[in-house]
């Protein structure tokens, strides 16, 4: 059974059963503690913390998932993978341990006619908590296993919570018997090998509180409404139904294998550790598409470092198994082709997403040449200085800062004699590993913080806004804070935090600031409102400072928001739309949104581009802007069903997360998108738009950043001014300044190109003395000293080398100068062929000379250079070169 059929049953199976469908959320999760979504029921985790009350009792779903701590293990094992695909069927207080258990045996053993997986009932097995008699009741009574299959395990495998406070409870795992082939006998609690866990049921039915670990911590007591949970992993069970020995094996991966091997030349089941490379590039170049699919861009921090660590792993590894061609369109073409069929958006946004990936295989073929060049120097030191091992702080800096996977490291350390103080390098790791764990301990802990707002929410519901079609309203103030704490009443001074149950206030979200303004009550106090935020769904926060009078809970209020820069920002809001659809139409649709801000007077505009957008792209971007201005396009919105939308070509942005009816804003004929945002109501509200410029800001990443309407204005006049200037002082027109201003920078280059030429004369002709002046050092020319302050280095080399070639007769030589530049010393150091058969070597002789100024350096036997930060000590460096030279001579 393909993986896309299991998928098609599973959600046909629960719909049949009065679960809501609910298509997958995006993998970048829409929480502050998670950087990807790594469980099914992350897109639910609101309804179960209570922040949000769920609008159906049931729902079914098959999330995308990406979990990368065991990444070390992926290929190796049968079961360890990045994506993974988490088959849920969930309920909010309805059905509970009966129902869930009775529901999971009816699919998994109907037969494939009846529309179920047709597993055999007796290859299953049942592991309950140790202290659960109900589930164990159930699975016996109910369904009919026997109690030689049912085992009861510990709060480690068979109790769940979230890690913070909030619900919890005991687990049920089903567990598919493969056989003894795979290992003895004996249930799930021997051998997670043979008996492969494929469903978890949770049952809600408690309160934790404060603890760290997965058992440490207290039950608070029972939830008010008990919720399941349930988890079958996808790929496992398509393991099983496919008949194969692992999850690389089954459709959706083995078809990637199979390509990878085509590009290598390596046979699939030739040798472990080519068949490892083989499943590890399967296995990241799937989660790369999907990671990419859902607007994840390559880069050097959070999900992007993700994107970035696994992409280049699995590049590695194709490099490994020989093949040295770039392979990355290969592998994500057959990537969509097999997801495609469930996941259609991959198919309409294939373009996008091999250009992001192409363009990091590229970014990373140059990182591994210069992280090459680095490791070799690295090498090179480490040899020098006698020593048989790389040290582990010079392998973290490749991979932290290069990206050098550390299994290259270690073989080309291996190539040249050396091997790799790894331990210090996984000590490193740790430590790094480490504080993000704590870090993110720090941003779990924030989810009591949101006790009050939730509070405010069941006692008061949520916020309405009426700032679409209102700049002020009166309000009710339903809920307050003091310094983050609650408090029924607020003082002049205090800062607080207001929640009404109307607003015309905008919370911060979709790219677009918040609005300020003031509140006043009833009672004559004032509060001027800073910023307006949303930490829990529904929830309007306006936080400020009470300026004026007492504030009590229960008071009436007028909310009256800053109208010039909500008009301002507006405005700013609508050219970005504007912005979004001219760059689609000169770029295609790869240049989909990644982000944006929208300020008053000014918008930033992040899109995806493999390159630039070169000058007159940008130019005829922007006289389309304005020329749809001009045309005065009204601008509307309405809320649609999200499949009629989509139907209608509106665009949505990646990793926002949308319900069932949406708000679709359309300008005209010319722009449609998916918006919660306030805009103008015609385009000639605008004025003019001004782009600034573009720039990157990440791999396939650009950003344009521009001005709106009177801030335009200002800055176009300022430039007018300017050349206006500009024109006075070249005495031309300001067509002509271009050209005559090219021509001062080129007559300004060849003064300066002259200026070098005759400092560098001047310099080596103080070669002959030098030379003519070498001291005998037990039969070697000694040539010591310093040069003009302000020498260049590449000055300083010719001089030296200059001065090593005066001297001939076939003695050793030996030639050390110094010279100070920009208040740093320079030493260069040079030795004749007959210099170095006496063992005096010039990358030794720097060391020496560097070390004593208070810096380093290093280099070849015959030429090296260094420098130091103690400039007083240049005497002392010469001296220090002239005993080592006597010593070795």
């Amino acid at each position: 059974m393909e993986s896309a059929e299991i998928r098609r049953r599973w959600l046909r199976f629960f719909e049949e059963r009065g679960h809501t469908v609910v298509p997958s959320a995006s993998l970048i999760a829409d929480d502050p503690t998670l950087l990807l979504v790594p469980a099914g029921m992350v897109p639910f985790k609101p309804y179960f913390l209570g922040e949000v009350k769920p609008p159906f009792k049931r729902a079914t779903s098959v999330q995308k998932c990406v979990r990368t701590p065991d990444i070390e293990e992926v290929g190796k094992t049968t079961r360890h993978g990045t994506f993974f695909q988490m088959c849920g069927n969930f309920s909010f207080g309805d059905y509970f341990k009966e129902g869930a258990i009775t529901y999971a045996w009816e699919l998994l053993t109907s037969s494939v006619a009846d529309g179920g997986f047709g597993l055999e009932p007796e290859k299953l097995w049942i592991t309950v908590y140790e202290d659960d008699d109900e589930a164990e009741q159930i699975w016996r009574e109910k369904i009919g296993v026997p109690a030689e299959r049912i085992q009861r395990l510990g709060m480690g495998p068979n109790f769940w919570s979230m890690g913070v406070p909030g619900p919890c409870g005991p687990c049920s795992e089903i567990n598919y018997d493969r056989g003894p082939e795979f290992g003895e006998e004996g249930g799930p609690a021997v051998n997670d090998e043979r008996y492969v866990e494929i469903w978890n049921l949770v049952f809600m039915q408690y309160e934790r509180g404060e603890g760290t670990g997965k058992e440490d911590f207290p039950i608070l007591g029972d939830l008010p409404a008990k919720n399941i949970d349930t988890g079958l992993g996808l790929e496992r069970l398509a393991m099983i139904l496919q008949g194969v020995q692992n999850m690389y094996e089954t459709d959706n991966l083995r078809v990637v294998i199979d390509k990878a091997t085509e590009l290598s030349g390596v046979a699939y089941g030739a040798a472990h550790a080519s068949d490892v490379s083989l499943r590890v590039v399967a296995d990241h170049m799937r989660t790369s598409v999907m990671l990419i699919g859902d607007g994840v861009s390559p880069g050097n921090e959070g999900r992007g470092y993700v994107l970035r660590r696994i992409m280049r792993r699995a590049i590695r590894n194709m490099r490994l198994l020989g093949a040295n061609q770039p392979v990355v369109a290969d592998l994500v073409d057959v990537v969509i082709n097999s997801m495609g069929q469930q996941y259609p958006e991959l198919i309409e946004d294939r373009k996008r997403i091999e250009t992001v990936a192409l363009a990091e295989e590229a970014a990373f073929l140059k990182t591994l040449k210069a992280g090459t060049n680095i490791l070799d120097t690295a090498v090179s030191e480490t040899k020098a200085s006698g020593g048989k091992v790389l040290p582990g702080d010079k392998a973290f800096l490749l991979h932290d800062t290069w990206g050098f996977p550390i299994d290259l490291t270690l073989e080309m350390a291996f190539e040249q004699g050396l091997s790799v103080d790894e331990e210090g390098f996984r000590r490193l790791m740790k430590e790094q590993r480490d504080r993000a764990k704590a870090d993110a301990m720090v941003k779990k802990s924030g989810h009591a913080d949101l006790s009050a707002y939730r509070a405010v929410a069941d006692a008061a519901g949520t916020t309405e806004f009426t700032g679409y079609t209102h700049n002020e309203g009166e309000a009710t103030v339903v809920g307050l804070l003091v310094d983050g704490v609650p408090s029924p009443a607020a003082n002049e001074g205090d800062e607080v935090e207001v929640i009404l149950d109307r607003t015309p206030f905008y919370a911060e979200g979709g790219g677009q600031l918040a609005d300020t303004g003031r509140i006043r009550i009833d009672t004559g106090a004032v509060i001027e409102v800073r910023d307006v935020q949303q930490p829990v769904p529904g929830v309007t926060v306006h936080k400020g400072v009470v300026q004026v009078g007492e504030v009590t809970v229960g008071s009436g209020a007028l909310a009256q928001i800053d109208l010039v820069r909500r008009r301002s920002i507006a405005r700013a809001h609508s050219a970005t739309h504007l912005t979004h659809q001219a760059l689609r139409d000169a770029l295609g649709p790869t240049a989909a949104q990644a982000g944006s801000e929208n300020s008053p007077g000014r918008f930033r505009f992040d899109f995806g581009s493999p390159t630039a957008v070169p000058g007159t792209v940008l130019t005829d971007v922007e006289q389309k802007i304005n020329e749809v201005l001009a045309r005065e396009l009204d601008v509307t919105a309405e809320v649609l069903p999200i499949a009629e939308a989509k139907k209608q070509g509106a665009i949505a942005e990646f990793g926002e997360k949308y319900g069932d009816r949406v708000r679709v804003v359309t300008i005209g004929d010319y722009s449609k998108e998916l918006c919660g945002g306030t805009h103008v109501g015609n385009t000639a509200q605008l004025g003019l738009v001004k782009l600034l410029g573009e720039s990157s800001i990440g791999s396939g990443v650009r950003r344009v950043e521009a001005l709106v309407g009177v801030d335009a204005y200002n800055f176009l006049a300022r430039e007018h001014t300017i050349v206006s200037q500009l024109t006075d002082l070249v005495k031309g027109r300001p067509e002509e300044l271009p050209d005559k201003i090219s021509g001062v920078l080129a007559k300004l280059k060849d003064a300066e190109k002259e200026i070098e030429r005759f400092r560098a004369d001047k310099v080596l002709q103080a070669a002959a003395g030098l030379a003519a002046g070498a001291q005998d050092v037990k039969g070697v020319a000694l040539v010591t000293g310093t040069v003009p302050e302000g020498t260049g280095g590449d000055d300083l080399r010719k001089l030296v080398l200059d001065v090593r070639q005066r001297i001939t007769g076939g003695r050793p030589a030996v030639v050390a100068l110094f010279t100070v530049t920009n208040g740093r010393p320079l030493t260069v150091v040079a030795t004749n062929e007959a210099a170095r058969e006496r063992g005096i070597k010039a990358g030794e002789l720097v060391r020496t000379a560097a070390k004593t100024l208070g810096g380093g350096g290093g280099g070849k036997d015959d030429v090296a250079q260094g420098g130091g930060q103690n400039p007083a000590a240049v005497g002392e460096a010469i001296g220090a070169v002239q005993r080592l030279v006597a010593e070795k001579a």
